[in-house]
């Protein structure tokens, strides 16, 4: 039998998916996108001169408050106790792109693959938003998911994903 989707009743009608007969399981998510810029922007990121302040660490910040509000942007999504949550940058000069990389775990009945995803793109916005008065042709691109473990469904990895979460003391991520 094909997998159905779970946010429709049989009628079609949107629902919130029921997980209350789930039991705790350890959930983690990787999630990624790039922000392309111009290499006047791209520069200024690298070398911390852009006038609104520090870019990355201010879109790792927004990151990690979005992740824990998914439920009040995603209309279906559960409010989740996050219990970890990481996001690194990599530069890619050649592109003068920002590859961002989120990852979120939580021992629960539900995964965070949106939580990461959103850390993501919110990250990126927020880099889009103080880069703006030197670069408003920016693009964000590529966000999708990399991997997700836990719950019934198991493991995924986006083929020709090399990445993985350390669970011990931190998030950790690995290259795609």
């Amino acid at each position: 039998m094909p997998e159905q989707f779970t946010h429709f009743d049989a009628g079609g009608n949107a629902r919130m998916v029921d997980i209350g007969a789930k039991g705790d399981t350890l959930r983690q998510a990787i999630a990624a996108g790039t922000i392309s810029m111009s290499r006047q922007a791209y520069d200024m990121v690298r070398q911390g001169t852009v006038k609104k302040g520090d870019v990355l660490g201010s879109a790792r910040i927004a990151g990690f408050m979005a992740a824990k509000k998914v439920d009040q942007l995603i209309p279906l999504c559960h409010p989740l106790a996050i219990t970890g949550a990481n996001i690194d940058f990599s530069f890619d000069d050649v592109r003068c792109a920002i590859e961002i990389k989120a990852a979120v775990s939580i021992t629960g009945r539900t995964g965070v693959e949106m939580e990461a995803l959103t850390a993501v793109s919110v990250a990126a916005l927020t880099i889009y938003d103080m880069c703006k008065a030197v670069d408003k042709t920016m693009v964000i691109s590529d966000i999708r998911l990399l991997r997700k473990s836990g719950g019934k469904s198991g493991l995924f990895v986006r083929p020709s994903a090399t990445c993985y979460i350390e669970t011990e003391q931190e998030n950790h991520l690995v290259g795609e």
